[in-house]
């Protein structure tokens, strides 16, 4: 069922984008402090890498769970600034 070799760099998309997930996700909530760069960026390189491990197939839970951290940490600060700006 999966495709590539157990030594592909494909095989690290699923663990990667968790981490970036959350570590996203975390930066999010300390966003006051951290400022909204981190957040943002950790959250879309975790978006990215889940969708590329999702189209490979390998690691679909990590996957899951790296795009679900990954698109709440980039939403979060972008509705956190326009509840603010309202």
């Amino acid at each position: 069922m999966t495709t590539g070799s157990a030594d592909s760099p494909a095989t690290l998309y699923g663990p990667v984008s968790a981490v970036f997930g959350s570590a996203a996700l975390l930066a999010a909530v300390f966003a006051g402090f951290l400022g909204l760069a981190i957040p943002l960026l950790f959250g879309s390189l975790a978006v990215t890498f889940a969708l590329l491990g999702l189209a490979r197939g390998l690691h679909r839970g990590q996957c899951a769970i790296g795009l679900v951290t990954g698109s709440l940490s980039v939403l979060y600060p972008i509705f956190l600034t326009a509840s603010l700006a309202a």
